[in-house]
């Protein structure tokens, strides 16, 4: 019986770089770093803390399973993002990484359905917060 959802990908153009701005921006915690083998990228696995789901940061490689997925996952750099992130203090979060430097698209606005911003990581992939 499926119980949970493990990780979901982020593809980014530099995992070092990826890295930086999810932990020490995001303030995840990092819970892997694994090679994958050689000229393979490194699977990365970040999360908040406490978090179940993980982020898996991975750089696309022709080496990656399914010859025709290369391409597809090189367009989906520096695209909207297919998750969101909830935070429990939308004004608190805005406060505390603006001030670490994250690159806020929309800032915080009240809606019908709750609160919402979306930030913007290094290879301009845009993630929405919700409250």
């Amino acid at each position: 019986m499926i119980t949970h959802i493990g990780s979901t990908t982020v593809f980014v153009s530099d995992q070092d770089r990826a890295v930086e701005f999810y932990v020490d921006k995001l303030g995840f915690e990092k819970r892997s770093d694994q090679h994958m083998g050689p000229d393979q990228p490194r699977w990365i696995e970040v999360a908040p803390p406490g978090s179940q789901t993980a982020l898996v940061l991975y750089k696309p490689s022709k080496e990656m399973p399914g010859a025709d997925t290369y391409e597809k996952a090189l367009s989906f750099i520096g695209q909207f993002s297919p998750f969101i992130f909830n935070v429990d203090d939308m004004e608190k979060t805005y406060q505390e990484l603006n001030g670490r430097g994250v690159d806020f698209q929309d800032k915080p606005q009240q809606m019908p359905w709750g609160w919402w911003a979306t930030v913007k990581d290094p290879d301009g992939n845009t993630i929405g917060l919700h409250s």
